[in-house]
């Protein structure tokens, strides 16, 4: 395929090896996935070796997300001008170096700077994969492209507690990150092989002040959201942040309301559809993220289990969504759903999910597991509808940008899920733990503690908090299920009755 003809998004020509190369683009993708989870069953180690403490692995997971999030959308701008395929291969190998020096990490300080720069890594990565898929494949295998990819993500980011506990179960914390630097360079020779070039026709100038002032405002939301519970709500060190970070994103939006090239278009926000399927993966992102990051604690701190044990018991998640796509079952009820009805359905079983770990699970894995398969089935349902639906709202030429906003928003809602249920579950475990233990973390409360008795009281806080925090989130993910489906359906009755509210959409975008 020929840079020219990649250059006409619209109607792209079928690449003879269109399927090796979404192979190869999913694999780059798995690796970024897998590093948004893998680090959440290394928490015990990083723990006792970097003597870390919550705040600091709130960091190491937020940095890493935080960084992405900022990014995204000025990588999907300087993909569509620069040709995607070279920012690809930059992505690798930004990736792979930081994936090194993560892995030698000697203190808290430096792995949350190397999560960070692996951070601007994974945001070249996240935008060219989605961009290509949308290249090479034309209109009528474009949405069970979308849906591999879709599956992929999902997959890479529950799978990531497994695969992170069966290298810790052999190997020290670090070698969670060496493993990626060999898919790094079999990925990085295979795109620069297979995957042909393309870029649009009139590129853009990417928006740096956009990318900077976004990325502060969220790291300071996020900041105060995260020292919530250390400092208390209405100090100084949290409303400074929260109130600094609001206004930096204030100026963002009135920037890109401004700027000849924007970073985020803010007349997308016109298409109902595209504001539906911004909410939905916001909130699914939140839920999964912040799930995943208390369950693998409840599972080793409170029940025990070690980092194989507990990586595994989170797998029936990702299995669920991995049988559901890749069997076409998730696929033909999306296609009799409709894409509203896909979202709401897939949105409330990711709800039930969270409420079924919250009540049933607090004290045994019973209970979390019957969550977890039924948030996987609705993650199956309602993610590759959402991605799809995001494409479809924005116009074929800027399919970086598209993908940029997608990862955006999963991404914010991986970094806002971790630190606000964190948060959540912090405050009620400060409030119930015993005043003579006054420790900031379970691991410090339990080492402090004097008795059995004392330790009992300790582990039932925390259990008391887990249960407080994924009730958050399923009330969260529900209210915004409910509302991605009824503006999406909103949108399609609009298109129906030849309104200009949504623009033409991609076969199946709105089915």
């Amino acid at each position: 395929m020929s840079a020219t003809a990649a250059e006409n998004p619209a109607s792209p020509a079928r690449h003879p090896q269109r399927w090796l190369i979404l192979g190869v683009i999913v694999l780059a993708q798995l690796t970024v996935m897998l590093d948004n989870t893998v680090l959440s069953v290394a928490i015990p180690s990083l723990t006792r070796e970097l003597h870390a403490t919550t705040a600091d692995i709130q960091w190491m997971i937020n940095a890493y997300s935080l960084v992405q999030s900022g990014l995204l959308l000025t990588a999907g701008n300087a993909a569509d001008r620069y040709g995607r395929k070279k920012l690809l291969i930059a992505g690798l190998a930004l990736f792979g170096i930081g994936s090194l020096v993560a892995g030698f990490a000697q203190s808290s300080g430096q792995l949350i700077a190397a999560r960070a720069g692996m951070g601007v890594g994974g945001a070249l990565l996240i935008t060219t994969t989605l961009a290509v898929v949308v290249q090479i494949f034309d209109d009528t295998e474009r949405v069970k492209a979308i849906g591999i990819w879709s599956t992929v993500n999902s997959l890479g980011f529950a799978a990531g507690p497994l695969i992170g506990g069966a290298v810790l179960d052999h190997f020290w914390w670090g070698a969670i990150f060496l493993i990626n630097i060999p898919v790094a360079v079999m990925a990085l020779i295979a795109v620069a092989t297979l995957v042909p070039e393309s870029k649009s026709k009139q590129g853009e100038r990417p928006d740096l002040l956009g990318a900077l002032l976004s990325t502060i405002g969220m790291t300071a939301v996020v900041y105060a959201i995260i020292s919530g519970p250390e400092h208390g709500w209405t100090s100084g060190q949290v409303l400074l942040p929260a109130c600094a970070g609001l206004l930096v994103l204030g100026l963002f939006v009135g920037w890109e309301l401004r700027v000849p090239y924007p970073m985020l278009d803010m007349h997308f926000f016109r298409d109902q559809r595209f504001v539906g399927a911004v909410a939905g993966v916001v909130l699914v992102a939140f839920g999964m993220a912040g799930s995943l990051f208390l369950l693998t604690q409840h599972l080793q701190f409170v029940l025990g289990y070690g980092p194989l044990d507990a990586g595994l018991r989170t797998a029936p998640l990702a299995v669920a969504v991995v049988v559901l796509n890749l069997s076409g079952i998730g696929p033909r009820l999306i296609g009799k759903l409709g894409t509203p009805g896909a979202i709401a359905a897939g949105m409330t079983l990711v709800s039930a999910g969270l409420g079924a770990i919250a009540v049933l699970g607090a004290h045994g894995y019973g209970g979390m597991l019957i969550g977890l398969v039924v948030m996987g089935t609705g993650i199956a349902l309602s993610m590759p509808a959402m991605a799809n639906a995001i494409m479809s709202a924005i116009p074929p030429e800027k399919a970086g940008v598209g993908a940029g906003i997608n990862g955006t928003l999963a991404e914010f809602g991986n970094g806002l899920g971790v630190a606000v249920l964190g948060a959540v579950l912090n405050s009620r475990f400060a409030a119930l733990i015993p005043a003579a233990v006054g420790a900031a973390s379970l691991p410090a409360a339990l080492a402090a503690a004097e008795s059995d008795v004392e330790r009992l009281r300790i582990s039932d806080a925390f259990a008391s908090g887990l249960e407080t925090s994924q009730l958050v989130g399923a009330v969260a993910v529900l209210v915004g299920g409910l509302l991605a489906a009824l503006l999406l359906r909103r949108a399609d009755r609009a298109g129906r009755a030849g309104e200009p509210d949504s623009p033409s959409a991609v076969p199946g975008g709105a089915a």
